[in-house]
């Protein structure tokens, strides 16, 4: 018998590829990143050819570096990057323009046209969702809009549209050659084009943003299987798919009504576990699938997206030039006492949850010639916590329960200043588990539940184990007030486009 579980982690920077034990320890992983192609401001692009070429590379080296060949596999899983739209042609697995990311804002017009009849939230009711820049659908439209003889060719079913789980899962079992076009409930769930309530996507929705269904994957469960792989993977069962956030809530083993975690990635991403059956926000958070097991019902979730969090440091890194390496930012935010009255709202790509202002832009505040890049650092993480904060008020308000914990993963939660300072930030523990990447854990999760590795959800419960907690400290006038200050911060980045 197969002794592991394998989970293909496409990011948005990088791909990775895991293998995990029963027991859910990390036996191997590899992991490579990718460009970020930047055309004009707002407007951010992923090279799918180059991403389909990582993830080879990513599964042979995580195999040879664990010692593995791809029959020590019962499975393996992906989870994606979730927004980022990809359109192909069947014949040959060519792109037809560079992938548009989820971070892009290209689209801002056509949602306003959108919106123009029945307002922002003109689609929630059925999509849990309201139009903004960040889904894919809108992408898709652009696209046929804009490359010539696209939507002609969509019509004809030329053209194949998926985000980046259905390009991977196309491509490792055959592309061209008999390749399955398929996605998951919980990418569906992003793309504006799936009624929450049939699971299937919506005609009425596909003729408003004018996007042919013969483009359009087949949406399955979660967790099944979808087909075998062919090399690097060749014979193993692909049987899991689930978007990073919900892979990570799945990772997180949050099964129960009421538990959530937030990730702290490129952009930062909090799901609560509401049930089966949909709550609609009245306080600017989206309504999603959480995962669909089998023929289990569906498991919604309430999710607050923050688009960016690690991104501001690599910004830091990469534009500004005040760290060499992403780790560093820590030493120099701890190299000062406080922020030194310096706020950072980071709204690169407009704001995303609780607020959905496109129209938004960053801003540093409170500068005087006292600042240092020291205070810029610690701005900086702050900003992930103040974010964090603003989507956990929102959820307290909709759920109507206050959460009593934080469950956190992701490559951030290594930052022990950032740790400490979300918990007196929430006035709540903030608790880090062992395995701290718990998106590709989810992907492995689902997928060996598929094929019977795992005997069901008690199994992976026993897996979860606490490596870390922080426990909130100072006073609760103090964490208003840098709080207060902060929201003033927010208010200087509204209409500035």
């Amino acid at each position: 018998m197969a002794e592991y579980v394998g989970a293909l982690d496409q990011g948005t920077t990088s791909t990775r590829f895991m293998v995990f034990n029963h027991g859910g320890d990390v036996m191997s992983s590899y992991q490579e990143e990718h460009r970020q192609i930047l055309p004009q401001p707002g407007w951010v692009e992923h090279d799918a050819l180059e991403i389909w070429e990582r993830t080879r590379v990513v599964v042979e080296k995580g195999l040879e570096q664990g010692g593995l060949r791809p029959t020590d596999l019962a499975a393996f899983g992906i989870t994606n990057q979730r927004e980022t739209a990809v359109v192909w042609e069947r014949a040959t697995g060519k792109p037809i323009h560079n992938a548009i990311v989820w971070q892009d804002t290209r689209t801002a017009d056509l949602c306003d046209e959108l919106a123009a009849q029945g307002g922002p939230d003109r689609f929630r009711s059925k999509t849990g969702l309201p139009l903004a820049t960040y889904f894919s659908g809108p992408k898709v439209s652009w696209l046929l809009d804009h490359v010539e003889g696209s939507r002609t060719r969509a019509e004809a079913g030329e053209l194949l549209f998926g985000t980046i789980d259905s390009w991977e899962l196309w491509n490792l079992t055959g592309g061209p050659s008999g390749g399955r076009h398929l996605t998951d409930v919980t990418n569906a769930s992003r793309t504006l084009l799936m009624n929450l309530a049939t699971l299937d996507w919506d005609d009425d929705l596909l003729g408003a943003m004018g996007i042919p269904r013969a483009m359009l994957p087949e949406i399955r469960s979660s967790s099944e299987i979808y087909g075998r792989a062919i090399d690097p993977l060749a014979g193993v069962p692909v049987a899991g798919i689930l978007g990073d956030q919900h892979a990570a809530l799945f990772g997180q083993v949050c099964f129960d009504v009421g538990e959530a975690k937030n990730t702290y990635g490129t952009g930062c991403f909090m799901l609560l576990n509401t049930g089966t059956d949909p709550v609609t926000s009245q306080n600017g958070l989206l309504t999603t699938v959480g995962y669909q097991v089998g023929e289990d019902p569906a498991v919604y979730a309430l999710e607050g997206s923050i688009a960016i969090a690690g991104a501001l440091v690599q910004w830091l890194r990469d534009n500004l030039e005040i760290i060499e390496t992403a780790p560093e930012v820590e030493g120099l935010a701890r190299s000062v006492a406080d922020n030194g009255g310096v706020y950072f709202v980071p709204a690169f790509s407009g704001l995303f949850a609780p607020h959905w202002r496109s129209d938004a832009r960053g801003v540093i505040a409170g500068l005087t010639r006292f600042a240092t890049k020291g205070h810029l650092a610690r701005a900086a993480l702050e900003s992930t916590a103040f974010q964090t904060r603003e989507v956990l008020d929102a959820m307290n308000r909709d759920s109507g329960v206050d959460l009593t914990s934080l469950k956190v993963d992701g490559g951030m939660v290594f930052n022990e200043l950032l740790m400490q300072f979300q918990a007196d930030q929430l006035g709540v523990p903030v608790r880090r588990p062992v395995v701290a990447e718990t998106t590709a854990l989810g992907a492995a999760y689902a997928a060996g539940l598929a094929v019977g590795y795992w005997a069901g959800f008690d199994d992976l419960r026993s897996n979860w184990g606490l490596d870390r907690e922080w426990q909130p400290t100072g006073s609760g006038s103090r964490r208003d007030e840098l709080y207060g200050q902060w929201k003033k911060a927010v208010d200087r980045t509204l209409n500035w486009v």
